[in-house]
């Protein structure tokens, strides 16, 4: 029996179609696109055309989309990059406790090492940030703001639009981590988060991994992270990669503005899978039940650990997660719920169910008959172990 994959928001199978389009950049485009010769300039026209695509996608200048190697480098450059740049106006950074850490480390960097104060907002019961906090905390040396759009572990949205027309009214840079939103949240356009900075990871919605783009409102020039080159308009050294890309942009063409994860049978599943779960003794459903990615729903479990239960269901052939792919592994409790105020040892008992295009209503029977054993066993085993 093939096993259940219910982790789409740690990573999507490379789509067949994306990978057709990529397959022409190996054989026929692979020169270097900075190279003057005629092999480096069709690669450099595949290069052009790609962030032409894009532009187009996204409705804004072709010269606004920087190509990176994938979420964390445009988290990355976003943040190191602006608050660089911008460091004669102030030094204050503010952005919340349940940001990827592809964030959270890059500020607690900016802060430790490079002098910069940082306001983490505080977050309600169900991980969503209050933009009037954000009104209170802006100061008058205030450079940057990041809030990601859609949680990763728990699937909640935050209010970015609401949160980015504040820093406009301010004047401060805004930055949004959208890696989650796209392809399960409506899309129109890239300014509907009202950010200057908008990050995307290309394997979130069935393209190519170690591929994303950074969207960069003009005429910021966030400082590069990387150097060694004129590369991405000065903005990025490295040679660009190209297949991966052309997968990107045709991921983003194919399952963004139509989202491949359909809102509908995904809610109606989630909420089947909450309902199941939260009729079980000790369980306790996380996140917004209705500000959340449809496709999302993740819980923890009184008297267990994350690790014992991954692996419990994995078991029974269930792909599933205790919250960030990044994190996979770590008994450390999940900071996300450390932030909404959940109790240490809860923390570290959360598991993330996140459905995607081929999941079933068959699978999501299988994990409702399989989830009452296995927590038991689970806690079972941790009472042995005691």
């Amino acid at each position: 029996m093939l096993p259940i994959y219910f982790d789409f928001n740690a990573t999507t199978p490379l789509d067949a179609g994306v990978r057709a389009a990529m397959e022409p950049m190996q054989d026929l485009a692979w020169g270097n696109p900075s190279s003057v010769h005629q092999v480096g300039r069709i690669a450099r026209a595949a290069l052009d055309e790609a962030r032409y695509r894009m532009g187009s996608l996204w409705k804004c200048k072709p010269s606004e989309v920087v190509f990176t190697g994938g979420g964390t480098e445009s988290n990355n450059l976003a943040l190191f990059g602006t608050a660089r740049l911008l460091r004669s106006k102030g030094t204050h950074l503010i952005t919340s406790p349940v940001e990827h850490h592809a964030v959270l480390h890059a500020v607690e960097h900016l802060e430790r090492h490079e002098g910069f104060e940082v306001t983490r907002l505080p977050v309600d019961r169900h991980g969503r940030v209050d933009p009037e906090d954000v009104r209170r905390s802006l100061r008058s040396d205030t450079i940057l703001v990041s809030v990601m759009a859609a949680n990763n572990e728990l699937g909640t949205l935050q209010p970015v639009e609401q949160i980015g027309s504040l820093c406009q009214e301010a004047g401060v840079v805004f930055h949004t981590d959208a890696v989650q939103a796209f392809g399960k949240c409506a899309f129109m356009d890239i300014h509907q988060f009202q950010a200057d900075l908008v990050s995307v990871c290309a394997h979130k919605f069935h393209g190519p991994k170690g591929a994303g783009a950074l969207f960069i409102r003009s005429p910021l020039q966030p400082r590069p992270t990387q150097v060694g080159g004129g590369h991405e308009n000065e903005r990025r050294a490295g040679t660009e990669n190209l297949p991966a890309i052309v997968g990107l942009v045709e991921a983003f063409a194919r399952f963004v503005p139509e989202p491949v994860f359909a809102r509908d049978p995904l809610l109606a599943s989630t909420e089947r899978l909450a309902t199941a779960a939260a009729a079980l003794p000790g369980v306790t459903l996380r996140g917004h039940p209705t500000e959340r990615l449809a496709n999302t729903i993740a819980f923890s479990v009184t008297g267990t650990d994350s690790i014992a239960l991954m692996a419990a269901l994995d078991l029974k052939g269930i792909c599933a997660s205790s919250g960030s792919a990044c994190s996979a592994g770590s008994l450390e409790p999940s900071h996300v719920l450390r932030a909404l105020g959940v109790p240490r040892e809860e923390a570290t008992a959360l598991v993330r169910f996140s459905l995607g295009r081929t999941s079933t209503e068959e699978e999501v029977d299988r994990v409702i008959a399989v989830l009452p054993e296995v927590i038991q066993r689970v806690r079972r085993g941790s009472r042995s172990g005691a």
